[in-house]
């Protein structure tokens, strides 16, 4: 009898897919993709909602009845720190509380956990009134902290902010609001999670 595993994702508004319908979320295709390669795979688990910084998500976690473990987990989380211009050293301190939370939920199996890199909104249309040039060199600044964070506690990491940087240039990359990313672009990050995870599981 095979395996039916568990996936949560956690996150904000590019978790949640806003401006895309559900099933062009990133969590929602890398189910897809884990099925089509034979795995039986339960829908996403979510605690994600747009506009939430690391304390709101840690807020929505601890109002959520989760299971007592997970064989995916996904942590996606920050842009609304920097938005809000929250500090980096408050981020640390409570991105690294989330990722410790995130290796319990994967059974504390840190391989079994992934950490996204926060895309760079600061080239989509929704921005054109702001610095640019400030908000990458804030989100480069906020990534490099999850980053550390993640060897820190051997984690997956994957970095999809430089794709997110080519909607400059090629709308069919960005959702209709001009500001998230289009079903096109979280079909990258999917396929990026999936190939990851079937290497955890040693399943090809």
């Amino acid at each position: 009898m095979l395996n039916t595993y568990a996936y949560l994702a956690l996150g904000d508004s590019y978790t949640i897919g806003e401006g895309v319908p559900v099933y062009e979320s990133f969590p929602y295709q890398t189910v897809q993709l884990l099925r089509s390669a034979g795995f039986q795979l339960a829908a996403a688990e979510i605690v994600a909602r747009t506009g939430w910084t690391t304390d709101e998500l840690q807020a929505g976690i601890n109002n959520s009845r989760l299971l007592p473990s997970y064989d995916l987990v996904s942590l996606l989380i920050g842009v609304n720190n920097q938005y809000r211009g929250r500090s980096v050293d408050e981020y640390a301190q409570q991105f690294d509380k989330l990722l410790q939370q995130a290796i319990h939920f994967a059974g504390d199996q840190s391989q079994h956990v992934f950490v996204l890199s926060i895309p760079d909104w600061g080239i989509t249309p929704f921005a054109r009134d702001r610095d640019s040039a400030v908000i990458t060199r804030e989100i480069d600044a906020f990534n490099a902290v999850n980053k550390q964070l993640a060897g820190k506690y051997a984690v997956h990491y994957l970095d999809i902010t430089p794709g997110t940087r080519l909607a400059a240039n090629d709308a069919s990359l960005l959702a209709a609001d001009q500001l998230h990313p289009s079903g096109k672009e979280y079909a990258l990050w999917a396929s990026k999670l999936a190939k990851a995870w079937k290497q955890v599981t040693g399943n090809w």
